[in-house]
C-alpha cells in the first residue's frame, strides 16, 4: 500500500448515499473498499456527520489524523459555508460546513463541491487529463452536478444542473437528471432526446472543447452517448461513481 503522505481519505456526501475510501494520490485509485451507507432521511447535518463518522470508522482511519480527508457535498460550498442545499436538508444553506464537520470529526478537512471534485479527479487522472481548452463534466443522478476546468484549472461552483427550461418552469436537473428518467420510467432513448436539448443548450453557452460524463449511470454510456449528436466530443468519465471519493482526497493533499 502507498505510504501515508501519497495517501489521502475521500468522503463523498450525495442525496441517497454516503461513499468513502482510501485514495493512492499517485495512480488515482482506491487502495481500500469502497464503504457506502445510505443518506440518513431529511439528510440533517448532525446525522450526516454521524453518518461520516460511520465510514471512516469502517475504513479504520476515524481517529487517523496522519491521513488527510477530503470531503464532497452537494451543495455551492464558498469559504466553508454551503450556500445552496441541493437532495439535502434546506439547513444546510449559509451553513458553517467546513467548520461543523471539524469540529465534529475534530480534525481539519478539505470540504468542496462533489461535482468540483469529480471534475478535479478526471483532471488529474481521467478523461480530462492534459486536456487544452475548456472541458465541462457532468454528473447525471439524483440532480445534475457540472465542473469547468480550463487548461485543467477548476471554476468552481458552476451548477450547470439549474439552467432553466424557458416557458417550462423547471431547471435542467429536474427534466434531464438520472432520476428524471428513473421517475418517469423513461427508455434509453427516450431520456436521450431530453439530454440532447441539455447538452445542445450548454454547447451553445459555453462552446467547449469536451464533455465529461460522470455519476453512476456512466457506466452505461454506452447506452445513450452515442444517441447524442453534439459538435463537442462527449466521453464517459474514467472513474465513474469513485470520481468524488477520488477528487476529495486529491483535493486534501493539495
Amino acid at each position: 500500500m502507498a505510504s501515508d503522505a501519497a495517501r489521502a481519505v475521500g468522503v463523498d456526501i450525495g442525496g441517497t448515499g454516503i461513499k468513502a475510501g482510501i485514495v493512492d494520490l499517485d495512480k488515482g485509485e482506491l487502495v481500500s473498499d469502497r464503504v457506502k451507507v445510505a443518506t440518513p432521511a431529511g439528510a440533517h447535518p448532525p446525522d450526516v456527520l454521524a453518518a461520516v463518522r460511520e465510514v471512516l470508522s469502517t475504513l479504520g482511519v476515524a481517529d487517523d489524523q496522519s491521513v488527510a480527508l477530503g470531503v464532497a457535498f452537494p451543495a455551492i460550498v464558498k469559504n466553508g459555508r454551503t450556500l445552496s442545499a441541493a437532495n439535502v436538508s434546506e439547513q444546510w444553506i449559509d451553513f458553517e460546513a467546513e467548520k461543523f464537520f471539524e469540529d465534529g470529526l475534530g480534525r481539519d478537512i478539505h470540504f468542496a463541491n462533489d461535482a468540483d471534485v469529480a471534475g478535479v479527479a478526471e483532471v488529474r487522472y481521467g478523461a480530462a487529463k492534459d486536456q487544452p481548452g475548456l472541458t465541462i463534466l457532468t454528473t447525471l443522478g439524483t440532480g445534475i452536478g457540472s465542473a469547468l476546468l480550463y487548461d485543467g484549472v477548476l471554476v468552481p461552483n458552476s451548477e450547470l444542473g439549474h439552467v432553466q427550461r424557458a416557458r417550462h418552469g423547471k431547471d435542467a436537473e429536474a427534466y434531464a437528471a438520472y432520476s428524471a428518467m428513473e421517475r418517469h420510467h423513461l427508455s434509453w432513448e427516450q431520456w436521450a432526446k431530453r439530454l440532447q436539448w441539455y447538452y445542445s443548450h450548454i454547447e451553445f453557452l459555453f462552446s467547449p472543447d469536451l464533455f465529461v460524463v460522470g455519476g453512476g449511470v456512466s457506466k452505461h454510456a454506452d447506452k445513450f452517448l452515442h444517441l447524442l449528436d453534439l459538435t463537442t466530443p462527449i466521453v464517459p468519465a474514467v472513474h465513474r461513481n469513485n470520481a468524488g471519493i477520488i477528487g476529495a482526497a486529491a483535493l486534501a493533499r493539495g
